[in-house]
């Protein structure tokens, strides 16, 4: 890396003066004076005003280095205002020392308040979906808004009290598809009419925008409300969907909207990051019951910058949000979670063989699932984006058809799980789930349940409604593990005194079925997301059993193992790279071998220093889409002497305009102008008549010395590309320059070296298949025939009075907003580089569904 000092620019005697430099500095504004004196409070305003601008910039990316300059500025403006306050007296010195201890503290107000705001959330949801879930197979008599184990409290093979809707199972099974139908109709509608960025789980995109990543409504007030509503609906529709991944999105939303009530966090992306950060390990506590697994998973999964104070604040809410929901008490007895469950057994060293046997199992079914479902998605946003509320609907529908006659598919997976974890004691029965008689029934039972759980988890998600992917996993796994589990005791049964088995005692259960259900959901949950120690942690707080964490250490571990000769990356990382985001993982390590002038950018549109004008500049910034524009002396030596941003230029105009009358032909000054007679944004110019425009303009000039960066960050064009994809996991500047001897070379972005290192991986693993684009054509073609056949034959019944239809993309619940995601494509490989920023400009081209 290289970087220009004050001396470097002193050697050139054609180069003009500029402020002095400091390489910690990135923003322009934050530079200081010729003089090189203390920044005063003018410019801090100017700092102000820019970052309230830039908080508006949908799909651009933060630069943390102007971030952590932005806050120096502010804690040093803080200091000069607070400077003396310790010698005062009286009430200003007190309202002084208070002021400066509030905002000391501000961080862990804001946590605590956040913390609580999620435990009241969840435990609401937690009810509201109970109840939803339960309301479709029956209704308590003595209060309507009871769920059933409300309604039969104490009893533990239900009551009286409890009544289903009908005893004719015909009618029951009809109530059941028609309560799915209504409930997912429901959360589709709303999710499109009000908030569309309330669809899916939100894991990918808070990876990115707490990597830097803007996107504007994501984390609003409007899809953390949306989200709240939705979630219960979609849940109690029955799709193969869980609330765990969209736990983390809603409790991401309520850190963004109560953080900007604050100074400090208003206009400071990088400080709200570190808010981002806790509130997702708060989001997976409240999910799991788990505060220290939620800690580990933002620290695993979500958070690609964690230093240590942003831990400890994880930590504190995580464990605020816990404690208020272990206040309101959701389930009545204690626990956190339903699916929370503690083993008295142990286990036998002989087991390990089937533990082994059940990890290799969750690293299969993560490869599986996540290859189909990104071809699912493919299919999805080809064909199926027009008809979003459609798809929600017909998936709760025919998931209804399938789920209902099963047992374990019928009840909710969170309920499922409960029942598939316990131990088989005497007073513990599920239809005869721990009765030898059924043992063959409940594997073939649990078999089937495993292969249709799959197959819906493929297709439903990525649907238009708040879906997660956690639990659903997790009752894959556990349905699996609970078959592994019977076949291992009716082993056991059949073969009591070989020597395989000599570890047992007589007369005493040897093999404990739910703990091997335990283990598949631990598998399978390692094996969708690729995460390991925060898996471990959270089935242990689950358990609070020390005795198995050994047992599930080993099995996460196969898992993994098996799991990364599919592919690196989990469901989270698989879909940053489907949609396109500009994201680099600080997981991964490469070896390309080139250097960073093979992936630059070499055609830059830059700006002179001088001799531009005013209309100029306003004719590039309304032609043009790039998000900064590097400053040289000129356009023959490409002498390289600073950048400005989109933002900051545009700022500087608007502000020259408002302050005095500009002429469009007004020369713009990059650089410290040779003179001090000329305007400055901040300085008003002398009245001029309309008399006199045509006299003064060829003189009028304009100085926008103070808002360029003067250092900004530059490398040399034979540094290793790999030395620059750390620069920005390290350090995540927006853009870097590529210099040679001072001379602007080329700039490179996050998005340049995404390209490049997708080129490079598509050489050694074709991604494109003509023959899946032909079938996903004729599943479609067929999908058009049978939905024109259903339409005729209703419009048949029906006399003509039921149309279905009425043109195609304009079908019922079809109006409202659309997915801005939906809009983003692939990173891809064009033959140029056309972009600045690598954040805006869309590429089109093939997905990398099948990136290895």
């Amino acid at each position: 890396m290289t970087s220009r000092s004050p001396n470097n620019f002193a050697q050139n005697p054609r180069r003009p003066s500029l402020p002095e430099r400091a390489i910690s500095r990135r923003l322009s504004v934050l530079s200081t004076r010729t003089n090189g004196g203390p920044t005063s409070s003018t410019e801090h305003e100017l700092t102000e005003e820019i970052a309230e601008i830039k908080r508006y910039e949908d799909f651009t990316t933060i630069d943390w280095v102007q971030d952590a300059a932005q806050e120096q500025l502010r804690r040093r403006a803080r200091r000069k205002q607070n400077a003396g306050v310790f010698e005062l007296k009286g009430s200003l010195g007190w309202r002084r020392r208070l002021e400066d201890t509030y905002d000391a503290g501000q961080a862990w107000i804001v946590v605590t308040l956040v913390g609580a705001a999620i435990g009241l959330n969840a435990g609401f949801l937690n009810i509201i979906t109970e109840w939803l879930s339960d309301i479709k197979l029956g209704y308590c008599t003595t209060a309507f808004y009871l769920n059933e184990n409300f309604c039969c409290w104490g009893d533990e093979k239900g009551c009286p009290e409890w009544h289903r809707w009908s005893s004719f199972w015909p009618l029951n099974y009809l109530l059941y598809f028609l309560f799915s139908t209504i409930f997912a109709l429901m959360s589709a509608s709303l999710v499109k009419a009000f908030a569309p960025y309330a669809a899916g789980s939100g894991i990918s995109e808070i990876k990115c925008i707490i990597a830097g990543f803007v996107m504007k409504g994501f984390l609003g007030f409007w899809t953390l409300l949306i989200k709240s509503i939705c979630l219960p609906l979609a849940i109690a529709s029955g799709l193969s969907v869980g609330k765990e991944g969209p736990s983390v999105h809603y409790a991401v939303c309520t850190g963004n909207v109560i953080s900007r009530f604050f100074s400090k966090y208003k206009h400071n992306a990088s400080k709200t990051r570190e808010i981002l950060s806790a509130c997702a390990a708060a989001g997976v506590a409240v999910a799991f019951g788990s505060p220290i697994g939620g800690v580990l998973f933002s620290l695993e999964e979500m958070s690609s910058y964690f230093p240590l104070k942003t831990m400890w604040r994880s930590y504190f809410c995580a464990l605020v949000a816990t404690a208020v929901l272990a206040a309101m008490n959701p389930f009545w007895t204690g626990q956190l979670v339903m699916f929370e469950v503690r083993y008295d057994r142990s286990w036998h060293f002989f087991e390990i063989i089937f533990f082994i046997f059940i990890g290799i199992f969750g690293g299969l079914y993560g490869a599986f699932v996540m290859k189909w479902n990104l071809r699912a998605q493919a299919f999805r946003k080809k064909y199926l984006t027009k008809y979003a509320v459609l798809e929600a609907t017909l998936l709760a529908a025919g998931t209804a058809i399938l789920c209902f006659p099963n047992m374990f598919l019928r009840i909710d997976m969170t309920e499922s799980m409960e029942i598939l974890f316990l131990e088989c004691e005497a007073d513990q029965d599920y239809d005869g789930l721990c009765e030898a008689k059924h043992r063959w029934r409940m594997a073939f039972s649990l078999a089937f349940a495993t292969i249709m759980r799959t197959f819906l988890v493929i297709i439903s998600y990525g649907c238009k409604v708040p879906a997660g992917i956690f639990v659903p996993s997790m009752a894959v796994g556990a349905s699996f593990g609970r078959m592994v589990g019977i076949l291992v005791q009716a082993l056991h049964e059949a073969f009591p005194q070989a020597r395989f088995f000599a570890a047992c005692q007589p007369d005493v259960p040897c093999i404990t079925p739910g703990t091997y259900a335990f283990l598949g959901a631990a598998a399978a949950l390692s094996g969708i997301m690729h995460i390991t120690v925060s898996v471990v942690v959270i089935m242990f707080e689950l358990t609070g059993a020390l005795t198995y964490i050994l047992p599930t250490m080993i099995v996460v571990g196969v898992t993994k193992a098996v799991s990364v000769r599919f592919g690196k990356g989990g469901i989270a990382d698989r879909m940053i790279w489907f949609n396109g985001f500009p994201f680099l993982d600080n997981k991964e390590e490469h070896t390309f071998g080139v250097p960073v002038s093979q992936v630059m950018t070499s055609e830059v549109t830059s700006l002179p220093s001088s001799g531009f004008t005013l209309k100029a500049v306003e004719q590039l910034l309304a032609q043009s889409k790039y998000q900064g524009f590097p400053v040289i002396e000129d356009r023959t030596s490409k002498i390289l002497l600073g950048y400005i941003g989109r933002t900051e230029l545009r700022y500087a105009i608007d502000r020259t305009r408002k302050e005095g009358f500009v002429a469009s032909n007004a020369k713009c000054f990059f650089t410290q102008p040779p003179s001090t007679a000329l305007q400055t944004p901040s300085v008003a110019a002398p009245p001029v008549t309309f008399d006199a425009i045509e006299d003064a303009s060829g003189q009028q000039s304009v100085d926008f010395s103070r808002f360029i960066d003067p250092t900004p960050l530059s490398v040399h064009p034979r540094l290793p590309l790999e030395t620059v994809m750390e620069l920005f996991k390290k350090m995540g500047p927006r853009v870097i320059l590529v210099e040679y001897r001072g001379r602007l070379a080329g700039l490179v972005t996050v998005k340049d070296c995404l390209k490049y290192q997708f080129k490079v991986e598509a050489q050694d693993t074709s991604t494109h298949d003509p023959a899946l684009d032909l079938r996903q054509e004729k599943l479609w073609a067929l999908m058009n025939r049978g939905a024109d056949w259903l339409a005729d034959k209703v419009l048949s019944v029906s006399g003509g009075r039921i149309k279905l239809g009425g043109g195609r993309g304009s079908g019922f619940g079809e109006s409202g907003l659309n997915d801005p995601r939906d809009q983003l494509s692939p990173i891809l490989t064009p033959s140029r580089h056309d972009i600045l920023d690598g954040t805006e400009d869309v590429d089109t081209g093939v997905e990398l569904q099948a990136r290895t």
